[in-house]
């Protein structure tokens, strides 16, 4: 690929577009897109608008939200290319598009859509946000359960052409309420005089157009299937999602948690391509609510300070002891944050594993503080047993906060993912603080 970004360069800088074309239309869109994404901003739209019109088509697809709107830019002047790239794409994925841009932007390339496509546009987008609906498109195939398998291989070839999967069949009644899904395969083997309605069984999962995306990544997981059709509440059948579709929104849902669990607000297109304000603005939020929550921690410092003079010892352990609390939270975090997303877990299954946590969290503590407490023998063997018991318990405590706070989330119609790191670190901190500061406390007074 380096070879090629090179020579797509060097065509670029000595001018040879017939060359470069040539070069380009031999690609597949994957690689151009590839490619482009590698390019400076000036240069990515020379590329793209030698591209031909399916091509283009395909390649803008597989391009980043930030390429996808230097290329919209770029075309701005070029009103006609720019109408035909978005009546082109495939509705599920200008959906995708329009729904990142601003409101203003949006409507202006809405108007550049034919009648038709701007019905589809509209009609996708009136959809809540991160729903099913707008992931869908309407471009399927249907027949009916008394067409023959004559009939319905003749449909196919008249109506498929921009079907975006023929793996899949769907049969609706006059009203178009969905009936069944058939595979292919089954149409293909069956007798030409045969009905469909004597190949169907009923059988057939189908996606709420209201209901949210995740639920449609869980239902391609179950049902191990290349597309699903979408219904809303009476059956009706509005479009297909298909499994490409998912495995975006699932790289979207894994990016977004993953940041969220760094305490970011949301996510970040390029930290190479995004302003300084910009990066500021996404982090600065978490950061300072962190700040007031750690001073909980100096506040609890302070409250034993009459301990510490006693024993200075004390603050060698200290760091180490409340960064195992944290440390077994994140873990804990982190395995929830997963589960609950996956559907694993579910919310009436949080008693049975604070038991299991319990358990397993006291045999890590054990574990632990028979290393900080070899530690302690050597620097200071007067603070081992207080030690080893603060290594017990902040592991178990940090370990449950872990656990709950994103069963708490979910049960406040929150994220789990937004029990980020960060945040059971400031708990966990506070809470360490607390638990070794008493123990010594109360140890040394006896």
């Amino acid at each position: 690929m380096i070879d090629t970004q090179d020579q797509i360069q060097e065509l670029i800088e000595k001018r040879q577009w017939k060359a470069l074309r040539q070069e380009l239309t031999e690609m597949d869109a994957f690689q151009i897109a590839e490619i482009i994404e590698n390019l400076p901003d000036q240069e990515d739209m020379i590329v793209f608008r030698l591209l031909p019109r399916e091509l283009a088509k395909n390649t803008f697809q597989h391009l980043s939200l930030y390429r996808q709107e230097q290329i919209t830019e770029g075309l701005a002047h070029y009103t006609d290319r720019l109408s035909d790239l978005l009546n082109d794409l495939d509705p599920d994925d200008r959906t995708a598009f329009f729904e990142e841009l601003p409101g203003q932007l949006m409507h202006r390339l809405l108007q550049l859509l034919s009648p038709g496509e701007r019905s589809i546009a509209t009609q996708l987008l009136g959809y809540p946000e991160d729903s099913i609906g707008r992931l869908m498109t309407p471009e399927f195939v249907a027949v009916k359960p008394d067409y023959t398998i004559s009939q319905t291989l003749k449909h196919i070839r008249e109506y498929g052409r921009d079907s975006e999967t023929f793996n899949v069949i769907y049969v609706v009644d006059q009203n178009w309420k969905l009936l069944d899904d058939l595979r292919i395969r089954e149409i293909l083997l069956a007798p030409p005089e045969q009905k469909i309605r004597e190949l169907m069984d009923e059988r057939f999962v189908a996606l709420n157009a209201f209901d949210d995306q995740e639920s449609a990544i869980k239902a391609f997981k179950d049902y191990d299937r290349v597309a699903l059709p979408v219904v809303n509440t009476e059956g009706i059948l509005l479009g297909i999602v298909t499994f490409d579709d998912m495995m975006d929104v699932a790289e979207e849902e894994s990016t977004e948690d993953f940041l969220k669990f760094g305490s970011f607000q949301d996510s970040i297109v390029s930290p190479l391509k995004a302003g300084i304000s910009y990066l500021y603005k996404k982090r600065v939020l978490w950061l300072s609510i962190l700040v007031f929550m750690n001073v909980f921690s100096g506040a609890a410092i302070a409250g034993f300070e009459t301990t510490i003079q006693a024993q200075i010892s004390l603050m060698f352990f200290l760091p180490l002891l409340i960064a195992s609390g944290g440390n077994a939270g994140a873990q804990s975090a982190t395995l929830m944050i997963r589960s609950l997303a996956t559907g694993e877990v579910v919310m009436g299954d949080w008693l049975k594993l604070v038991g299991r946590e319990l358990i397993v969290s006291f045999l890590l503590g054990i574990t632990m503080a028979l290393a900080v407490s070899l530690i302690a023998s050597i620097r200071a063997p007067e603070i081992i047993a207080v030690v080893g018991a603060t290594m017990v318990l902040t592991v178990m405590m940090g370990s449950l906060v872990g656990l709950l706070l994103p069963f708490i989330f979910t049960r406040l119609k929150l994220d789990p993912a937004t029990a980020s790191a960060p945040l059971i670190t400031s708990v966990a901190d506070v809470m360490g603080v607390m638990i070794y500061f008493s123990i010594a406390t109360w140890y040394f007074a006896g």
